[in-house]
C-alpha cells in the first residue's frame, strides 16, 4: 500500500511541477463532492486526486488512522469500528470525504467536545504548488499544518491525513429537552455543552416556540427503544422527531445503533429532499419516500444538485455565530427568512487555524443550518442570500465554504486575514491554485436542467462537469 500511496504521490507531484514551471493556473479534481457549488473543470487545467481513496493505516495501540483525502466517513466508520474505534468527529453525510472534512470547515454533533474535524488531525501530507511534497505538524510546517484548514484546497494538495481515534461502543443513547423558543434552546445547548460526559450535542427548531435539543452519550447498553434510521421502511430522523416532539412534552429517551445515529440525516439529507418532492408534484408520504428511497440519500441527492444547477434556487447555508448572537440570528431568519427547520450544532473555538470559520473570538458558538424551500427568481434569490451574508456579518459570524459565498472580496476578507493566506500562497508557491475567494464566490446564473439531472441521477450516469 504504501508503494502504491508513493506512485501516486510522484505522479501528482510531477504533475503539478509542470503547471508550477509553466505558471499555468490549475484546480484539484476530486471525483465527487458535497458542496453545493456547481463545480466545472477545464481540459488541461486541472490535477486528478481522485484515486487517493485508500485507507493506508490503522493503529490500534495508539489509536490513529492514516487515510488519503478521499477517503469518504463511511469507509472511514467501518473500519475503524472493525478494530473497536471511531474518529471523534463523523460528519452526518457518508460521502463527505476526509479531505473534504479538513478543508471545508467539517463538523458535527461531537464539534461541542472536540472542535471542527482538522482539531482531531495530528499531521498532514501535503503536495505544495511547486510539486514539494511535505510532511506537516504541529512542530514541522506549523503555518501550513494549521493554514490548511478551511481554505478550501487553495494552499497545497493534502494526500494524507493522520486522524485521532477513540474507542467505539454498540449505541448512542439520545435524551431529547423540548424547547419552545431560541433563548431557551441557547440555554439548553450551553448547559449540556459544558458536561463533557456527553458525547454529542445537536438541536432542530420547527418554528419559533417548538424545537428539541439533543444530546447523546456512547453506550453498550440500551435505554428505552431501539430506532433505526438507515433502512427504506425507516422513518427519516427529523420527521421521528418532529412527531415524537408532538407526543412528548418535556422530552424522551431513545436509543440508536452508533452508524445508524452517525448516518441519521443522510436519508432525506436532513429534510432538504423534501423538495424535491414539491419540484416534481410527487405527493410527499411515507410510501412515496419508501419507494423514492434509493434516489433520496446524499450521495444521490448531492448528484442531482450538481448536475441540475437547482442550487441557485435553493437557500442552503449553515452559519457559525458566537452564541451571544445566536438569538439575534435566529430571530431575523424567523422573521425575513422564515426558513424551518433550522439545524442547531454547538463547536468548540478554534484558536490555532487561522482560516477556520469556529475560529472566533469567544468562547461559545452555534452553527445554524438555514436550508429552505426554492426561490425561483434569481435576484430575488441573490438577495435573501446577501441579507443572511449582512446579518452574519453584523453578528460577528462566519459563513461555511461548502456553498455559493455572494460576499463582497473586502466583506469576505473582513473575516479573515488576508495577508497571512497571501504569505502562505508565496511562501508555498500555490498561487496558481484559485484563491479561497475566488473559489466559492458566485460568477454568475448557470444553466438549470432539472429533468436532465433526474433522468441522469436514476441511471446512474451524472458526473462532474469537464469542459
Amino acid at each position: 500500500m504504501d508503494d502504491i500511496h508513493a506512485a501516486k504521490v510522484a505522479r501528482i507531484s510531477a504533475q503539478i511541477a509542470a503547471f508550477s514551471k509553466s505558471k499555468t493556473p490549475f484546480r484539484v479534481f476530486h471525483g465527487s463532492t458535497n458542496s453545493t457549488r456547481v463545480l466545472q473543470f477545464k481540459k488541461n487545467e486541472f490535477v486528478d486526486i481522485s484515486d487517493l481513496h485508500s485507507i493506508l493505516a490503522i493503529d490500534v495501540k495508539k489509536r490513529l488512522a492514516h487515510v488519503e483525502p478521499n477517503v469518504s466517513m463511511d469507509k472511514l466508520v467501518r473500519a475503524t469500528l472493525r478494530r473497536g474505534l471511531i474518529p471523534p468527529v463523523v460528519m452526518e453525510f457518508p460521502g463527505i470525504t476526509v479531505g473534504g472534512a479538513i478543508q471545508g470547515n467539517g463538523g458535527e454533533s461531537s464539534s461541542f467536545k472536540w472542535g471542527a474535524f482538522n482539531q482531531t488531525v495530528t499531521s498532514h501530507e501535503i503536495i505544495t504548488g511547486n510539486g514539494e511534497v511535505l510532511q506537516t505538524a504541529t512542530d514541522k510546517h506549523p503555518d501550513l499544518f494549521y493554514g490548511v484548514p478551511g481554505t478550501a484546497g487553495t494552499l497545497g494538495i493534502l494526500t494524507v491525513a493522520e486522524l485521532q481515534l477513540i474507542p467505539a461502543k454498540k449505541y448512542v443513547v439520545l435524551e431529547y429537552v423540548v424547547v419552545h423558543n431560541f433563548s431557551e434552546a441557547k440555554k439548553v445547548i450551553e448547559s449540556l455543552s459544558r458536561n463533557k460526559t456527553n458525547d454529542f450535542i445537536d438541536g432542530i427548531m420547527f418554528s419559533k416556540d417548538r424545537g428539541v435539543i439533543i444530546k447523546g452519550v456512547l453506550s453498550n447498553r440500551a435505554v428505552g427503544t431501539i430506532v433505526k434510521f438507515h433502512r427504506a421502511r425507516d422513518q427519516w430522523y427529523y420527521l421521528h422527531v418532529e412527531s415524537s416532539v408532538l407526543t412528548h412534552v418535556k422530552g424522551w429517551k431513545e436509543t440508536v445503533p452508533l452508524e445508524d445515529y452517525l448516518f441519521r440525516y443522510d436519508r432525506g439529507a436532513f429534510w432538504v429532499g423534501r423538495f424535491a418532492f414539491s419540484m416534481f408534484k410527487v405527493p410527499y408520504n411515507r410510501v412515496t419516500r419508501f419507494i423514492l428511497n434509493p434516489l433520496l440519500n446524499t450521495r444521490k441527492l448531492y448528484q442531482a444538485l450538481q448536475e441540475s444547477g437547482q442550487s441557485q434556487q435553493h437557500i442552503v447555508q449553515d452559519l457559525v455565530l458566537p452564541a451571544k448572537n445566536f438569538v439575534k440570528f435566529c430571530q431575523f431568519v424567523d422573521q425575513e427568512l422564515h426558513t424551518y427547520p433550522l439545524w442547531l450544532c454547538p463547536m468548540l473555538v478554534d484558536t490555532k487555524a487561522t482560516f477556520q470559520l469556529n475560529n472566533l473570538k469567544t468562547t461559545s458558538i452555534i452553527n445554524v443550518g438555514v436550508w429552505g424551500a426554492g426561490i425561483t427568481n434569481y435576484g430575488e434569490f441573490v438577495e435573501k442570500n446577501r441579507a443572511i451574508e449582512q446579518r452574519v456579518l453584523q453578528l460577528e459570524g462566519k459563513k461555511w465554504s461548502y456553498a455559493y459565498s455572494y460576499f463582497t472580496e473586502q466583506e469576505f476578507w473582513s473575516m479573515y486575514d488576508k495577508k497571512a493566506y497571501e504569505r502562505l500562497r508565496k511562501a508555498y508557491h500555490s498561487t496558481n491554485l484559485p484563491t479561497i475567494h475566488d473559489k466559492i464566490t458566485i460568477k454568475g446564473q448557470l444553466p438549470i436542467q432539472k429533468k436532465k439531472a433526474l433522468i441522469k441521477t436514476i441511471f446512474g450516469i451524472s458526473k462532474l462537469k469537464i469542459n
